[in-house]
């Protein structure tokens, strides 16, 4: 491996995309944020779709920069990767343009296709088969609404790619899927890890148009000449898939060290809490407890359950930025929830209503009522209200997860953009009774380019990859505080989600 080596990830949450460069010298790897842009999913007549001009834009405006950046500081730059949240896909015709704008996973008309689905095939078989976590939001159910809606897109569609395939193609022409993405789709039998053939059948629901799964580390071509003129590219420059689910890239990333049993949350937009195992587990007691069965970058299970996450907190920005009519730093509210008072308003963060876009106050406000607990007066107490309900269901589902799995876990890692809040890792800490430790917050990223390494060959194995993690960035410890007060807040927590 040539020394220092520069890699390019381009990575995508579900409100923001970021091109990072690392670079890895001597067992230590550094990065370099390039380019951020923001991006949202957009109304229009039909539903809820994503503005993909609008990302392949900026993911170019990002590698632009990235490719300028690494020849002025002298660095090879060896390859770039995509990863990008889970379950959306796009359909794509003979020409290999778009048959529709890709919907987003929060359009409402998956929930109907949800019900028919679990109606179908019943819920027991349908996790026997596929071991994903029952959400309306998953592929399955949106390949089911897009049929309901208008069948002729499916009929016409040659190829079907989720997002980071997307935009791997877009470099370089590759038509593939990764692993891990396609573990987030309810259409995987987890055993063997490919397409459930038989189970799309089932529904009736065609089945030629599906990718071919590659595992993460492939490297998929080299960049298209016309792209690399474009943007400044490097001749030769690999494309290679990391995890491209942006949970596998994180988790990839988590800095384990010791013998201490240890399990893992990250924490975004979505926070998602799971261990890993060998093999999937399809047990009753996983299905009822809504944990799914997803791929890891070295082929593991990442037995894990969606929460709803700063989801609720990022919908009271947006709530309170259209009344006030102005930009609010984040960092401020935080500090308003700090000064709150404490367990004034607890909800299930799980709440139907609070997962879709739109009034999050006034939804904690029915809530509030529903459930005869005082409304928030304040917005740092409506924020404070989400950060301390999200604690609490990081407490629930560390309990079922350790129920599940017959293990007790000493330590619960947290990684990504949400170890930032550190008012949030002190009360996940007290609710779980556990050791927290965070960081990197840039867990995604950082797992992303480590995976680009692992499949140069430049790492050698994910143990590897943690120690470069471990070695290269600090991580913060939280000790559990409050038992009393937080135990208390859990059995209203409890009788709340009833």
């Amino acid at each position: 491996m040539p020394s220092p080596t520069a890699y390019l990830a381009m990575d995508l949450g579900a409100e923001s995309g970021r091109a990072i460069v690392g670079v890895l010298d001597g067992g230590k790897v550094t990065i370099e944020e390039l380019h951020r842009f923001r991006h949202e999913a957009e109304q229009l007549e039909d539903g809820l779709h994503w503005d993909f001009g609008h990302i392949r834009k900026e993911v170019f405006e990002g590698a632009r920069k990235a490719f300028a950046w690494a020849k002025e500081q002298g660095l090879e730059l060896h390859s770039l990767g995509v990863d990008t949240w889970g379950v959306d896909i796009a359909f794509l015709g003979d020409d290999g343009e778009f048959l529709q704008r890709p919907f987003c996973y929060r359009d409402p008309r998956n929930g109907p296709a949800f019900k028919k689905l679990v109606d179908t095939l019943g819920a027991s078989a349908l996790y026997e088969a596929t071991g994903i976590q029952f959400m309306q939001i998953n592929t399955l159910p949106q390949l089911i609404a897009q049929q309901d809606a208008d069948p002729s897109v499916l009929e016409r569609t040659s190829k079907m790619l989720f997002i980071p395939d997307l935009l791997h193609r877009m470099f370089c022409g590759s038509t593939v899927t990764e692993y891990t993405i396609a573990s987030t789709s309810q259409m995987i039998d987890p055993r063997t890890r490919q397409w459930n053939i038989d189970l799309l059948q089932r529904l009736n629901l065609p089945t030629d148009f599906l990718p071919e799964i590659v595992p993460a580390g492939s490297v998929l071509g080299t960049i298209l000449p016309e792209v690399a003129a474009q943007l400044g590219a490097p001749e030769g420059l690999k494309v290679i898939t990391p995890g491209s689910h942006d949970t596998a890239a994180a988790i990839a990333a988590v800095p384990v060290g010791g013998d201490r049993s240890w399990c893992y949350l990250s924490s975004g937009t979505w926070s998602l809490m799971g261990a890993e195992i060998p093999e999937p587990c399809l047990t009753e007691a996983a299905q009822k407890a809504s944990f799914t069965n997803e791929g890891g970058f070295s082929g593991e299970i990442r037995f894990l359950k969606n929460i709803t996450g700063l989801w609720m907190v990022q919908e009271c920005r947006r709530y309170l930025e259209a009344q006030e009519g102005k930009e609010l730093d984040y960092a401020d509210m935080v500090r308003d929830a700090e000064a709150g008072e404490p367990f004034r308003t607890i909800v299930d963060t799980d709440h139907g209503p609070f997962l879709e876009p739109g009034d999050m106050l006034p939804k904690i406000d029915a809530f509030a009522r529903e459930t005869n607990q005082p409304e928030p007066k304040t917005a740092g107490e409506a924020v404070r209200c989400c950060l301390e309900s999200l604690a609490l269901t990081y407490r629930r589902t560390l309990e079922r997860l350790e129920s599940v799995l017959d293990q007790k876990f000493e330590v619960l890692h947290i990684v990504g953009g949400g170890t930032q809040n550190k008012l949030l890792n002190q009360m996940t800490a007290n609710a779980t009774g556990r050791e927290v430790i965070t960081g990197p917050a840039e867990a995604t990223a950082i797992g992303n380019i480590l995976i680009q390494a692992y499949g140069a060959g430049h790492v050698s194995s994910r143990e590897e990859l943690r120690q470069i993690v471990a070695d290269s960035f600090p991580t913060e410890t939280y000790q559990p505080q409050d038992a009393e007060a937080w135990n208390a807040a859990y059995e209203r927590y409890q009788s709340v989600c009833k």
